[in-house]
């Protein structure tokens, strides 16, 4: 189904933005209820000139084929640098064994590479875009 499919069965009126992790572990985490949360490289806004989420807005998550899964709307977002990430946001990502540790060696690690792609370089001090959300059932 496409995202503007899905859009129309749901009933939902007003925009949205459609887009994917890239990832489609990650997508299953989220339309199975795992995943509730997800983070991203303040210095990647910037440097795309985007704006952060906003609570309220509303996504369609594609997945790798650019299907539309479900409809999340984001539901907080707070920036905080990434040594202060709470255990409580990294269990909320739904990833490995929910750990605070974990979240923190596989982020330092894809924050990396994406940071390099900017010319930007990895820091505990960097920013990260914490963000929130739920599923809206169609």
């Amino acid at each position: 189904m496409t995202a503007e499919e899905l859009w129309k069965k749901s009933g939902l009126t007003g925009e949205y933005e459609a887009w994917g992790f890239g990832d489609d572990e990650l997508t299953e985490l989220v339309s199975s209820g795992k995943k509730t949360a997800t983070s991203s490289a303040y210095a990647c806004y910037e440097a795309e000139e985007e704006d952060l989420p906003e609570v309220g807005e509303t996504s369609i998550l594609l997945d790798d084929n650019d299907d539309a899964i479900c409809i999340m709307r984001t539901t907080k977002v707070y920036t905080v640098p990434f040594k202060e990430v709470s255990a409580e946001h990294a269990a909320k990502e739904g990833e490995g064994d929910l750990s605070l540790d974990y979240w923190r060696e596989v982020h330092k690690e894809f924050f990396t590479e994406e940071l390099e792609e900017i010319g930007e370089s990895f820091s505990e001090d960097m920013l990260v875009v914490c963000e929130e959300f739920e599923v809206i059932n169609v």
